[in-house]
């Protein structure tokens, strides 16, 4: 009985440590997914505005802390503001996160032309 228990006590404490192992390996991938300052830009085309929806339509390179390839999709935009000054055709770069399943873009500039 009590070698039982020694055994049953060893299961879970190494049920217990994979468990928490795992955890350790998800947990930056996690956070790898959210784009912060350190995250780059990606390079884009504007090709459509809605500023009434908070939408825009980009032209873009691989998102690599999203882990896309390069593609033409809509984003909705994080701050309505991004899309003051902008047009369809400008060239941008833009930081863009999954937020609660939406593709956000959460920061943009125009790319200087005159460069």
């Amino acid at each position: 009985m009590k070698t039982c228990k020694v055994l049953l006590l060893f299961l879970c404490l190494t049920l217990l440590s994979v468990v928490v192992a795992s955890a350790q390996e998800v947990a930056p991938t996690a956070k790898g997914q959210a784009a912060d300052k350190t995250t780059e830009l990606t390079d884009g085309l504007i090709r459509k505005i809605d500023r009434e929806n908070r939408k825009i339509t980009i032209k873009h390179g691989e998102i690599k802390n999203l882990e896309m390839p390069g593609m033409t999709m809509v984003f909705q935009v994080r701050d309505p503001a991004i899309l003051d000054n902008l047009k369809n055709g400008d060239k941008v770069q833009f930081r863009a996160e999954k937020v609660n399943g939406a593709f956000v873009v959460i920061e943009m500039q125009p790319v200087n032309m005159n460069n």
